[in-house]
């Protein structure tokens, strides 16, 4: 008997992949958990059944919410991470010698605890001495800093269940708050292909731009998250993406990347037409 796991993109489409087997099922106080073993994109991990990671592409967009920020602003000292719970962005910040802190929030401690054991791949710099983990919701995390990070990445799931208030207008005003006088913020900002993400992309790129004078967004191709286009946010009290972008320095740190470059760094915000269209009704 074959097994597949089918996600439904809309009521339309539906995307699917062939199982060798289920690894674990596990119910948190927030939300299911899954990981399966997989021939084509090897290990992957969803929750309340929505792809999170597959261990074949989730290089593509740990390499693209870190790497651009970081090319952007070598100076980077101290980073926020909300969301992230499987472990991918703080491996990829941990690879800066210059972050002397990184501290990682995410509100189910059962993930992060799912991801060590079972994604060693994604989680094996957790332990990190410059890493510290803490259990709460990001929302409220947030309001107790001021001028506090160089750097914020929102890594969060779709904006319903235990993610929907990263999303918020009071969210995006206390990450403002809580940034340096040259902060950045970077997050997941949705596909723009299907309409109801497209609304979700729509909404967040607003309320953004009410806080933050330079704001930009960026995309990447990701084969198992719907449509395979991703766009991320950009946005920053002083630094522009394209502007700032030293390629001179991050390329002198040696960093090998699967996915990212200083070429693409910049071509990435060259967005198609219908994009451009969706974010200006924003």
């Amino acid at each position: 008997m074959e097994l597949w796991y089918t996600e439904e993109h809309t009521p339309a489409v539906r995307f699917s992949i062939k199982l060798k087997r289920q690894v674990l099922s596990r119910q948190s106080p927030f939300q299911l958990i899954d990981i399966f073993d997989s021939d084509e994109f090897g290990r992957f991990f969803t929750l309340d059944g929505l792809m999170m990671l597959t261990e074949k592409d989730e290089f593509i967009y740990h390499d693209m919410i870190v790497h651009v920020p970081m090319a952007t602003n070598p100076g980077i000292r101290r980073v926020l991470v909300i969301g992230g719970g499987d472990g991918g962005t703080v491996r990829e910040l941990t690879r800066y010698d210059k972050v002397e802190r990184v501290d990682m929030v995410d509100i189910d401690e059962m993930v992060v605890q799912v991801c060590r054991e079972h994604l060693q791949f994604t989680s094996r710099c957790l332990g990190d001495p410059r890493v510290t983990l803490y259990y709460e919701d990001g929302l409220k995390f947030i309001r107790r800093y001021e001028n506090t990070y160089d750097l914020i990445i929102v890594d969060s799931t779709d904006p319903f269940g235990p993610g929907e208030g990263l999303f918020t207008k009071e969210f995006y005003g206390n990450c403002f708050r809580a940034l340096s006088e040259d902060g950045i913020l970077v997050n997941q900002h949705e596909n723009p292909y299907y309409d109801s993400y497209a609304i979700a992309m729509q909404r967040a790129h607003i309320r953004i731009k009410e806080f933050f004078p330079i704001c930009r967004v960026y995309q990447a191709h990701i084969p198992t998250y719907p449509s395979g286009h991703w766009l991320f946010g950009f946005a920053s009290k002083k630094f522009d993406p394209l502007r700032d972008l030293d390629a001179t320095a991050w390329n002198g740190l040696g960093i090998e990347t699967g996915y990212y470059n200083t070429d693409l760094h910049s071509a990435a915000f060259m967005l198609p037409n219908y994009v451009k269209k969706a974010l200006e009704r924003s």
